[in-house]
């Protein structure tokens, strides 16, 4: 039979016949690599392991790294640096920005045509140079922006655990490495909570089950082969999905554990091969679609007003070539083309900012959700308690202390070797040091059931080291929930004998585990039996005929700035739900003392007998939900979603990961399982709500800056383009010159630049934000014509005061309207930034003051400088700028006024 595992076989793509490498079928691919993985499934373990060239041992180091270097790092569709083609082709792409390039090739088209006659446009050189500071200064923000998300990601890694030969007698160790230095050969060893972080063919596995749902979409987890059924009794599969033996990547461990090889890594695994169909774009988010829907309403404005100003202008001047050049002009005036320099420079700036706070973002984009967040979803544990649980009492079925209970609980906690959690933790650290030592030599670990979230409960199965001892009996002590436990047992330990468990002590030891419950505590129970030592193997079924020893009560101390933060987060605008696995009882109690209002609380057992309509409806009302599974979380996530609101849900868990993908914002925390890692947008490196309401806030700061920015030059923008309708209308000549045009909507550019490093007012930070393109239209033409007024009241002063009437006069005209139109739109900006009253109860940042004053000051001067000339302007008479000083301060004190009727009004302003 053809060896299909031989290393040549199994080489990446680079050294195999180029007619492979050629391969464009991505479903053809998926069937060669299937067909690989299947002959890995039908094969014996130790064939496989002879055919990788690797050992029972696992690899040694020297060739694992030889192995890595060879064949690439295990990533799969990794995505590379962007090119700097790519870059400019995308900050071409712009509409705003490609609206402009197209607008200056038209252009030197025009001018080309009579280039021997005439000398060089200069409004050309104007029109480019915007193009190039726009779409250079774009490049230069994502390739730093890129720059800095890579380097805010290197700080979340997500480790894998592998056996490998060390040293000179060659013994294997067992190391944690990073993901992506797994290679072929490599022996992986997996635990509950693990991403699989290649394709494996499992050699040994105990109760291991894995949630297959990034390559079925199946939500329940599926159950791998037990050690004795991996190479025997197994069922032929040619899909690598449903083979008892094989796991792959992008699979997750619920319970269990296993060992495995790995077969194929990278873009060479099963779901590799899939690369092109699951990665790529993502898909739009909220930040996205408000972006483009702001970008087409500019569009469409301009669509309109540009003909208009072509036809007013070509049928009152009669020149129509120049009509054309000065619609262009306009075209240039009305776009934003800075925007998605200001987009990207504001979110590069809010990544560093919120790393600064302990916040890593890993999808850039996210930080706007953050921002738009007004629900959060959290767990209770390490979130509004302290990440440490203690042991308070051990007690007898009749809730009195007993130190047999604590022995066997130490027993079970100090011998799993799965995932521990916090409560082994506690136990263990009850227990002292020279305890530990006196049971590793009585006990010997000969087996365990681990622990999985549909039986709450794990066991441990021990041999006694002792002589002395009865011999040929195994313990089995089992550590769970309540009424998990308490349904396996039918005898109990009462005042040291061993009694048959009666209803009436049932309903005592229930009674017991309750009244701890509604005091807070976090009660598991603690059983055991003694079993025939005849087998060295034991399952699920094996935990039954249990005898109740008695209960644990674990205090789970709430954090003593969580009540604080909760405030900020309800003083923020953001709803906190608490979804939690915890009993009802327990978690109800943590809630009243951290100040939330839980209410009544709903259980898992009550969402899945809801249809999703009925959860839409309880989930605005409910505030604890408790008991819940990782599928009931996800629907929550939906149900709140699907209602308007924009959720975010933190959790480090297995059972989060569902959920942290569905919501609109994953927030996790850099000690959370691997999936749970994975699944998250943002990561907290501290598992802190005050933290998260500091990277909420730098969320809102992020996207207020970037609608300042478009409101004002929107705004702007529209009154100018309705001054030059009304002005080209009545005076014979142009009101500016199209160069004068583009001069001056390049220093307003210009004088932009500084936005994204101005702050907001405090009562905007407290409040979600999201896009709204209707308001932005609304704000454009109530503030628009403001502005105009002034315009126009500075046309009748040119043509009136001035004599500036003729054509004669028309460089007066134009230097007069160009001046007061720069100075009051830089001037407007600290008008517009907020709603409060400028310069007394709302000052900018020292950026955007020295670029408003360097502007103003270049406005100034140009009419007096030696290219005045070549723009058409001359000086100005010293009598204009009492008048000019006069204008602008009835400009701020109209435009204070708008301001507060607007915001009476329509209840809103940025």
């Amino acid at each position: 039979m053809t060896r299909l595992l031989t290393p040549q076989k199994l080489a990446p793509p680079s050294h195999r016949p180029r007619r492979d490498r050629r391969a464009a079928e991505p479903a053809a691919r998926t069937r060669q690599v299937a067909a690989r993985l299947a002959e890995a499934a039908r094969r014996p373990a130790d064939q496989v392991l002879a055919d990788l060239r690797s050992t029972p041992g696992g690899l040694s180091h020297g060739m694992a790294l030889g192995r890595l270097a060879r064949d690439g790092g295990n990533v799969i569709a990794p995505e590379p640096a962007a090119r700097w083609y790519a870059r400019l082709g995308r900050a071409f792409g712009n509409p705003f920005v490609l609206v402009l390039a197209v607008l200056v090739t038209v252009m030197y088209a025009q001018w080309l045509r009579v280039a021997d006659e005439e000398p060089f446009d200069p409004k050309i050189a104007i029109l480019g140079a915007m193009v190039l500071i726009s779409v250079g200064l774009r490049c230069r923000q994502e390739r730093r922006a890129g720059g800095s998300a890579a380097a805010l990601r290197a700080l979340v890694t997500t480790t894998t655990t592998v056996q490998r030969l060390a040293g000179h007698g060659r013994l294997p160790t067992t190391l944690e490495i990073p993901m992506d230095g797994v290679v072929r050969g490599d022996l992986v060893k997996l635990a509950a909570g693990d991403l699989v972080p290649a394709d494996l063919r499992l050699l040994t596995a105990k109760d291991l089950m894995v949630s297959q749902a990034a390559l079925t979409g199946e939500s329940l987890p599926v159950a791998k082969a037990d050690t004795r059924l991996l190479d025997d009794g197994r069922r032929e599969t040619r899909d690598p999905v449903e083979a008892d033996n094989l796991a792959l990547t992008g699979t997750s461990v619920t319970s269990g554990t296993a060992t495995g090889v790995v077969v194929a890594t990278g873009a060479h695994t099963y779901f590799g091969s899939m690369a092109t169909a699951l990665t790529g774009e993502r898909p739009e988010t909220g930040f996205d679609i408000g972006v483009k829907k702001v970008s087409l309403l500019l569009i469409r404005f301009m669509l309109v007003m540009v003909p208009v100003v072509f036809l007013v202008n070509g049928l009152t001047k009669g020149d129509w070539a120049e009509a054309f050049t000065f619609a262009v002009a306009v075209a240039v005036g009305l776009t934003p083309e800075m925007l998605p320099m200001v987009v990207t420079t504001n979110l590069a700036r809010g990544a560093v900012a919120m790393a600064r706070r302990k916040v890593v973002v890993k999808r850039l984009n996210a930080i706007q959700d953050l921002g738009a967040m007004d629900v959060l979803c959290t767990d209770k544990t390490g979130t509004l308690t302290e990440d440490r649980i203690v042991l308070d009492r051990y007690l007898d079925v009749h809730g009195e202390a007993d130190g047999e209970v604590l022995e066997y609980a130490y027993l079970n906690s100090h011998f799993q070797t799965g995932l521990r959690n916090l409560l082994d933790r506690a136990v263990v650290d009850r227990m002292h040091e020279a305890e530990e030592v006196v049971v590793d030599a009585r006990f010997t670990l000969v087996d365990e059931v681990p622990f999985d979230f549909a039986r709450r409960r794990m066991s441990v199965v021990l041999r006694r080291n002792d002589p002395s001892g009865p011999a040929g009996e195994h313990i089995m002590v089992t550590k769970g929930a309540v009424e998990e436990v308490l349904a396996l047992c039918d005898r109990a330990a009462d005042g040291g004998r061993r009694t048959e468990l009666t209803d009436a002590l049932r309903r005592r030891a229930l009674a017991t585990a309750q009244e701890h419950n509604r005091q807070g505590l976090r009660v598991l129970a603690v059983a055991m039996r003694t079993l025939p030592a005849e087998r060295d193997t034991y399952r699920v079924a094996d935990e039954d005929e249990l005898t109740l020893i008695g209960f644990l009560a674990f205090l789970e101390p709430p954090k003593r700035d969580a009540a604080q933060a909760l405030r900020a987060l309800s003083d923020s605008g953001i709803a906190v739900k608490v979804v939690t696995g915890d009993n009802e009882r327990v978690a109800a109690r943590v809630c009243a003392e951290v100040g939330i209002d839980a209410g009544t609380a709903v259980t898992g057992a009550e969402i899945e007998r809801l249809d999703d309509a009925e959860l839409l409806e309880l989930a605005r009302t409910t505030t604890l939900f408790a008991k819940t599974g990782p599928a009931q979380k996800a629907r929550i996530v939906r149900a709140l979603k699907a209602d308007g609101h924009t959720v975010g849900f933190l959790g480090d868990g297995i059972n989060d990961a569902a959920a942290l993908r569905d919501a609109d914002v994953g927030i996790s925390v850099d000690t959370a399982v691997d999936i749970a890692r994975e699944s998250a947008d943002v990561i907290l490196l501290d598992k802190d709500l005050t933290v998260l309401e500091q990277g909420v806030r730098r969320g809102r700061l992020t996207f207020g800056n970037t609608i300042k920015y478009l409101k004002m030059t929107a705004s702007s923008n529209f009154g100018n383009v309705f001054s030059v309708l009304v002005a080209s209308a009545f005076i014979p000549f142009q009101p500016m010159l199209a160069i004068q045009l583009l001069v001056q909507n390049l220093l307003y550019d210009i004088s932009q630049l500084a936005t994204p490093w101005d702050r907001m007012d405090r009562d905007y930070l407290r409040t979600p934000r999201t896009w709204d393109a209707r308001g932005i239209g609304r704000f454009m033409l109530v503030l628009g014509p403001t502005s105009s007024l002034f315009d126009l009241t500075t046309f009748l002063l040119m043509w009136h005061v001035f004599r500036a009437d003729s054509e004669a006069h028309q460089a007066l005209f134009q230097s007069g309207w160009f001046v007061e139109g720069l100075l009051t739109q830089t001037l407007v900006v600290h008008m517009l930034r907020t709603r409060r009253v400028p310069f007394l109860q709302s000052r900018a940042t020292l950026p955007v003051a020295v670029m408003t004053v360097l502007i103003m000051s270049v406005g100034l001067y140009l009419p007096f400088s030696p290219l005045a000339g070549a723009l058409g302007m001359q000086a100005l008479p010293m009598s204009y700028f009492p008048w000019l000083i006069a204008t602008l301060a009835a400009y701020c004190l109209l435009t204070q006024g708008v301001k507060s009727w607007y915001v009476r009004r329509f209840h809103d302003w940025l």
